[in-house]
């Protein structure tokens, strides 16, 4: 990245902006788009009052859950920054937020009695936004944390520090760039229920244990860091889903 000074800034006339703020905002804007687009395709799977009380449970548990990761990753450091309400409040996960949403839509379904699964029309979405938003946090450099080990391939990024870094944002949003044409081509044929949900988060999870093997986090146990043991837990439940009962249709 030759010429490239991280954090990297956008300048419009007078303006300056922070890229990582733009493209979450794109993130954002993109992810919602598709969504609706796709739920006027398919319709409701639930009635709208159901449906809006899921996509609150979504959203609440996709905050606490982003934050509570975000405060695992480095326990010590939590622990040491328990008063500095800046510190709990800015740091956030997508992995936390994946599985906090999950677990706060599957217990406001049960909640409400509701068995069809509403998942599938997010998985694009999710998909597509992540991956804009990894640009940004690509762009963001040193302060995002999101960059990788060093590494000696011809690709390494130094990101301000003059050490060469696996540039893990990229890696992601290619990957998540990919698994999107493939969740668009299962959202078009019939599927069981839910199952394009799944496969969005057990490929997103399953990519997100080996992607942060490459990152300089701290690690909790068994040289794994608390993404990472996150991520293999909520695919073991998937896995035990699977065993457990067939999919709905």
């Amino acid at each position: 990245m030759i010429g490239v000074t991280f954090p990297v800034d956008l300048v419009l006339g007078s303006l300056t902006l922070s890229a990582h703020q733009v493209f979450e905002f794109l993130a954002y804007l993109v992810g919602f788009r598709i969504f609706l687009l796709l739920r006027r395709r398919a319709g409701d799977v639930v009635v709208p009052r159901v449906r809006w009380w899921i996509v609150a449970a979504a959203i609440l548990g996709g905050a606490l859950g982003s934050r509570l990761l975000y405060w695992l990753e480095d326990p010590s450091q939590t622990l040491a920054r328990l008063d500095d309400p800046a510190f709990l409040l800015s740091g956030k996960t997508v992995v936390g937020g994946l599985i906090g949403g999950l677990v706060g839509v599957e217990l406001t379904k049960k909640a409400l009695a509701v068995s069809s699964r509403t998942g599938d029309l997010f998985a694009l979405p999710l998909s597509v936004g992540i991956a804009v938003g990894r640009i940004g946090c690509f762009l963001a450099g040193l302060p995002d944390r999101t960059f990788g080990t060093a590494t000696s391939l011809p690709w390494g990024v130094d990101f301000g520090d003059g050490i060469p870094r696996h540039p893990t944002q990229l890696y992601e949003a290619i990957f998540l760039a990919g698994l999107a044409v493939v969740l668009a081509v299962a959202t078009r044929h019939r599927h069981t229920q839910g199952s394009v949900f799944r496969l969005f988060m057990m490929a997103y999870l399953g990519f997100r244990v080996l992607v942060d093997a490459i990152k300089p986090d701290p690690r909790l146990a068994l040289g794994l860091s608390a993404i990472q043991w996150a991520a293999l837990l909520t695919l073991t439940y998937y896995a035990l889903m699977f065993r457990q009962r067939p999919a709905h249709q």
